[in-house]
């Protein structure tokens, strides 16, 4: 079943991070999150909310401890107090140094050269994608009493 293989794909990428992630004191949620902040720059919680698909109630512990650890602070958008801006501190940004010794060590375990780690990201966003704008199917009917 490609839903099942879906999930034990995951779970066993989130475990091969583990072991990595954990000289950095960082979850995976957490480093996606620092990664995220490395590639785009400063974000408002919203954009983090939407790019990494989680909702903020999963988004704001996370944020809490990471600036708790000083690796990132979130500040009121001057120009729109409702908008928290969430940026990088030096000790957040110095940690971006390890990122690429985690991604090479992610490619060789899983054997993905450049062309097989695009080729599995074009179709994961894909079905990313698809899911997004699909609504549920409709519930079976219930059997008869």
């Amino acid at each position: 079943m490609v839903c099942f293989n879906l999930h034990a794909a995951s779970r066993a990428m989130t475990a091969v991070y583990r072991p990595l992630l954990e000289p950095l004191g960082l979850t995976y949620p957490q480093y996606l999150v620092m990664a995220t902040l490395w590639e785009y720059g400063d974000l408002s919680v919203r954009d983090l909310v939407e790019r990494l698909q989680l909702d903020y109630g999963t988004m704001t512990p996370l944020l809490k401890r990471l600036e708790k650890r000083d690796l990132l602070r979130r500040t009121r958008n001057p120009d729109d107090e409702r908008t928290v801006i969430v940026s990088l501190t030096p000790e957040g940004d110095a940690m971006r140094e390890h990122a690429p010794g985690i991604y090479r060590a992610i490619c060789d375990t899983f054997d993905f050269t450049p062309d097989r780690a695009r080729e599995a990201l074009t179709l994961l966003q894909s079905i990313v994608n698809r899911a997004a704008r699909t609504p549920a199917p409709p519930a079976p009917p219930a059997p008869p009493a």
